[in-house]
């Protein structure tokens, strides 16, 4: 009895196609971010649970896909961060700060799957980390890469939320309130997902807050307007609390410092409910909204920590970085119709297609066009020719070329265009022309349509 054959739950599977569209966007991802001057890095799939750990408990330990092997208690990644800390405190003596690093990977976590979330995804991150200190500059560059980033792809209808963490620390301590402050955040951190009067009856009810301090923490995190409005309002509240004071300067450096990276203002907003979950989060916060589909919620986020490798060493290490969860996005894109189906998608450029038992030609063909740059598969099964153009179709090669005795006998190549259904016979030189000058056409064009 043959086993039915299925992908788990929240685990996805591309089709050829898809699977080249994903590809391309990971490639635009990697030339941005080395524009930047970030190096690649890949660290272990799997790492002893005790390192991933180290930081970890709560919803990270139940999430967490942990086995043993033998008397070795291991566990798969669930994020890239933690891993970075590890990495940055294993090598601190080989490598150069601030040490900047992209990495695009899989991760793996071990909840309820559902629309547009995975239980193993790839995430995309950069990081920035410096030994002792970290200058502002770095918290506004990282945000600006992910408006280039973005850009490059298409994607134009986007807007990264910035915030300060010192902030909100700040201004709950401005209340009393310093102690409760990260559970505060937590719940402020659900407001656009159940509305105010749930997070107010959250506020005075699991947290125990007066009604008048939920209605002073409703209004102060309430305050909209422009980037330059909302920080007029906040230097109203300066002089009350050193962090406030701070969490200030701060976020008014990276507002000015977006705009001279070149990030119009329109895909940026100083949003005062931005918080973040995780505790190690110490000053600037990005989430990252599809303006035209925001109940997918955050598709980018991220921010700065002061020390998050504190578990492997005694060295201060402060950083900032962000994520792009990958395949969430590329889900969206998917169900939203906004993938740039018309890009050449193709696993070759060319299929060559022998017409003669001696498939000798052939080969040296495939191997010229091969060493021009052109990417050719050579098609050697013995069916009819109605089943080869089939599957050049379902391929998406975008010419085909035949080579039979009259092409060997007189030197010349037959191809066909197979969008406009022209066939040409010319020389070799004529013909890579040809398919290079098709090929610029088709590759025109973003990845993300709009």
């Amino acid at each position: 009895m043959k086993m039915q054959p299925r992908t788990l739950s929240g685990f996805m599977e591309l089709l050829p196609k898809q699977q080249v569209l994903m590809e391309k966007i990971m490639q635009t991802l990697r030339e941005t971010y080395s524009l930047y001057g970030f190096t690649p890095l890949d660290t272990p799939l799997i790492e002893a649970s005790e390192v991933l750990l180290a930081k970890g408990g709560g919803e990270t330990e139940k999430q967490i896909y942990r086995f043993t092997k033998g008397d070795s208690d291991l566990s798969l990644r669930f994020d890239l961060t933690v891993p970075l800390a590890k990495y940055v405190a294993l090598h601190y003596g080989e490598l150069a700060f601030p040490f900047r690093r992209f990495q695009i990977g899989k991760v793996y976590r071990g909840e309820r799957a559902q629309r547009g979330r995975f239980r193993e995804f790839y995430q995309a991150d950069i990081d920035v980390i410096g030994d002792g200190k970290l200058d502002i500059s770095n918290e506004a560059e990282i945000p600006a890469i992910i408006y280039q980033v973005f850009s490059r792809l298409g994607l134009r209808k986007f807007q990264i939320r910035v915030n300060n963490r010192k902030i909100l620390n700040g201004f709950y301590a401005m209340l009393g309130l310093q102690e409760k402050a990260g559970d505060i955040m937590r719940t402020v951190d659900k407001l656009e997902k159940i509305g105010a009067d749930k997070v107010r009856k959250l506020l005075t009810g699991e947290l125990g807050i007066t009604d008048g301090q939920a209605v002073d923490i409703l209004k102060f995190i309430a305050i909209k307007g422009g980037n330059q409005e909302v920080l007029a309002t906040l230097d109203a509240y300066r002089g009350k609390h050193e962090l406030f004071d701070t969490g200030v300067e701060e976020l008014a450096a990276v507002v000015r410092y977006l705009a001279a990276f070149g990030m119009p203002e329109e895909n940026f907003k100083v949003d005062l409910t931005i918080a973040r979950g995780l505790d190690y989060y110490t000053g600037t916060v990005y989430e990252t909204l599809m303006l035209e589909h925001p109940e997918i919620g955050s598709i980018c986020s991220g921010g700065r920590y002061d020390n998050l490798a504190e578990y492997y060493t005694d060295k201060v290490l402060p950083g900032v970085g962000i994520s792009i969860g990958l395949t969430r996005l590329f889900y969206v894109l998917h169900e939203q119709k906004m993938l740039n189906e018309q890009l050449n998608a193709a696993p070759a450029d060319v299929l060559l297609i022998p017409m003669t038992d001696d498939l000798s030609p052939a080969v040296e063909l495939a191997t010229k066009f091969r060493s021009s740059g052109v990417r050719v598969q050579l098609y050697a099964e013995q069916k009819k020719f109605k089943a080869k153009m089939s599957y050049a179709d379902k391929i998406g090669a975008p010419f085909v070329v035949f080579l039979g005795e009259d092409e060997i006998r007189d030197g010349v190549v037959a191809c066909k265009d197979m969008q406009s259904g022209e066939q040409t016979k010319m020389g070799f030189e004529e013909t890579l022309a040809r398919v290079r000058k098709g090929l610029d056409a088709m590759g025109q064009g973003k990845v993300i349509l709009g």
